[in-house]
């Protein structure tokens, strides 16, 4: 049987597993269990009925909703009937999602609730092409009727009805698509502009699936927990595409708030995050062992020496002495597996951090706890990974070499060049853009970096957000930011200072941190505006600033900073779903605080 498209290879693992479980999902504090006949078979259904619609091979269906097993029903649906998925952020406003649906020229949408279809009923007049809205959860909309908006149960029905008429056109579509067609549009996030779409075929996400696993082997006995946005590629790749190919299963969180009592259910044996996640779990352990009694401080920090230094002989593929491995079984019964069983962390044996920079204090840190924490690099460009750390190969402060089968070089003024089959088509009807990011073969990342002579990459950072002192000193800041990050009290933090005499920082304090330390210190506020411009705190921010800026080079301290007085919002344009801040909207946003660092 073909598995040399999504599709193909789909129907091909439900041949094969049959009634295994491929997905499970907790509905009303169960786990219930979808098998891999189930998953194909709902699959086959709404290909069907939007085929019945009149979907066309080659055309794209806008998909928004959180990670649930409709969504893959749908994304593989789509596929099958020989579309393209075009996926869309939840927290996209009403003139966003219609940016893509009219950019992609989608003739149906299928939403997730209530919620998402107020969005598109309030656009849909700008989009004469839009024809059917497809909602997954009719809850709230009972007694709803419009003639453009129809259920996904009814999709269904409309599906079976088709294959009664056609019996056998469902495996016609499936094998209609070839390897080089396009498969999925993915509309990057981007920190700055409208979102480009860019164009990735069958070819180019089933070869990268297969260096993945050669890089970090998986297997269908793996359980993974999907909280990510679905239609972020990274996500994409771990919940969907490499579940197909090696056949473990998926695990859906209930919603946001359970990800951590989820976490602990579920126990995954791989687990992928952005550095936000891993920084927060980091913050909760130190902060929560800086409260505990005396004796027990004193154990916790004894075993992340320890820890630490049995993590530092691994990564350097030393032998461990007797002495320490003793120490370390000790500390790993005292302290480690505790805090790894409490995380949910117990059986992971591949942890990943992604999508955005991660400080390598953090990384240090879950190493000695003995969870091998390891980072991959790329973008949706590139399918997703162009750099990851091999098997055991971790080289902290690297973001790992290259996956196997693909090529990376720096060009003259630094900027990381990629090559190989994971790169994509280029960007959906922008031409000019495309030839600006592919040239001679080479996707042109926008990052800055460099390689070692083992072929390990290290990213400065973006090439247009180095920054250049009035001194003309050419500065990183993503070095200075991951550090500051790295207090328990800072959730985020811009370094700014291009074209200036010195370098300020804007500040977001993490708010549960920093609330708990204003009640435990009898400190007054009322709102998180007032608590970030008290006194106190910013007393408590100075100290973590001058921390960080002992461990940098003159040129780089931090001379002043401003605690933003809210919260960095996706829904308000500050930062993308992966978290990455947009830098300009914050310069341009809080301008006039940075003004007042300069005055």
């Amino acid at each position: 049987m073909r598995e040399d498209t999504i599709p193909t290879l789909l129907q091909s693992r439900v041949k094969s597993y049959g009634d295994r479980v491929a997905l499970r999902k907790k509905e009303y504090g169960i786990w219930r269990d979808i098998s891999w006949n189930e998953y194909g078979e709902k699959v086959k259904y709404i290909g069907l009925g939007l085929v019945s619609l009149g979907l066309q091979k080659g055309e794209g269906v806008s998909l928004i909703g959180e990670n649930c097993p409709e969504w893959l029903f749908a994304d593989l649906g789509i596929m099958s009937a020989g579309g393209i998925t075009v996926g869309i952020y939840t927290t996209n406003s009403a003139e966003q999602c219609e940016y893509v649906l009219g950019h992609s020229e989608s003739r149906f949408y299928i939403v997730e609730n209530e919620e998402q279809l107020d969005k598109a009923l309030k656009v849909r007049k700008n989009l004469p092409k839009l024809e059917k809205v497809i909602v997954m959860d009719m809850e709230g909309l009972k007694h709803f009727h419009d003639p453009m908006v129809i259920s996904l149960d009814e999709l269904i029905e409309l599906g079976k009805k088709l294959e009664e008429k056609e019996p056998g056109l469902f495996e016609r579509r499936l094998n209609e698509p070839r390897p080089e067609d396009f498969a999925v549009l993915i509309y990057t996030s981007g920190t700055t502009g409208p979102p480009k779409g860019a164009i990735l075929s069958h070819a180019n996400i089933i070869w990268t699936t297969g260096a993945l696993d050669e890089a970090n082997p998986v297997h269908e006995t793996d359980e993974i927990m999907s909280f990510l946005p679905l239609c972020h590629i990274a996500e994409r790749m771990f919940s969907v595409f490499n579940a197909m190919r090696f056949g473990y299963t998926v695990n859906f969180i209930e919603n946001t708030d359970t990800i951590a009592q989820n976490l602990r259910e579920i126990s995954p044996h791989v687990f992928f995050a952005v550095p936000r996640i891993w920084e927060k779990y980091y913050s909760t352990i130190a902060l929560q062992m800086r409260e505990a009694t005396w004796f027990k401080r004193q154990v916790y920090y004894l075993s992340l020496i320890v820890g630490a230094k049995v993590a530092e002989l691994r990564l350097d593929h030393k032998e461990i002495p007797l002495l320490w491995k003793t120490a370390y079984t000790l500390a790993d019964w005292a302290i480690f597996r505790k805090v790894k069983e409490r995380l949910g962390f117990d059986r992971v044996r591949v942890a990943i951090s992604g999508a955005a920079p991660i400080s390598p204090d953090i990384l240090r840190f879950f190493h000695a706890l003995g969870i091998p924490l390891r980072e991959v690099y790329g973008q949706t460009e590139g399918n997703g990974p162009t750099s990851i750390h091999l098997g055991d190969n971790i080289k902290i402060g690297t973001v790992g070499q290259a996956i196997p089968g693909v090529e990376i070089k720096i060009a003259e003024d630094g900027e990381i060049l990629v090559r190989g089959p994971n790169v994509f088509q280029g960007y959906y009807k922008n031409p000019e853009a495309t030839r600006e990011t592919l040239k001679d073969g080479w996707l042109h990342s926008g990052d800055v970096g460099e390689l070692d002579e083992e072929g390990y990459l290290t990213i400065t950072d973006r090439k247009k957000d180095l920054i250049i002192t009035a001194g003309g000193k050419n500065i990183a800041p993503q070095n200075i930011e991951n550090q500051l990050k790295f207090s328990p009290y800072i959730n985020d933090a811009v370094a700014i200072g291009d074209r200036r005499k010195y370098l300020t920082a804007l500040i977001v304090i993490d708010e549960d941190n920093v609330t708990k330390y204003a009640q435990d210190n009898k400190i007054p506020f009322t709102t998180y505006a007032s608590l970030t411009q008290n006194p106190e705190i910013i007393k408590l921010i100075q100290k973590e600033v001058n921390n960080v800026n002992k461990t940098l080079a003159g040129v780089e301290t931090v001379k002043k900073f401003k605690i933003l007085p809210k919260k960095l919002y996706e829904e308000d344009g500050e930062v993308t779903p992966t978290m990455k801040v947009k830098r300009k909207y914050i310069n341009e946003t809080f301008k006039d605080l940075i003004k007042e660092m300069y005055h």
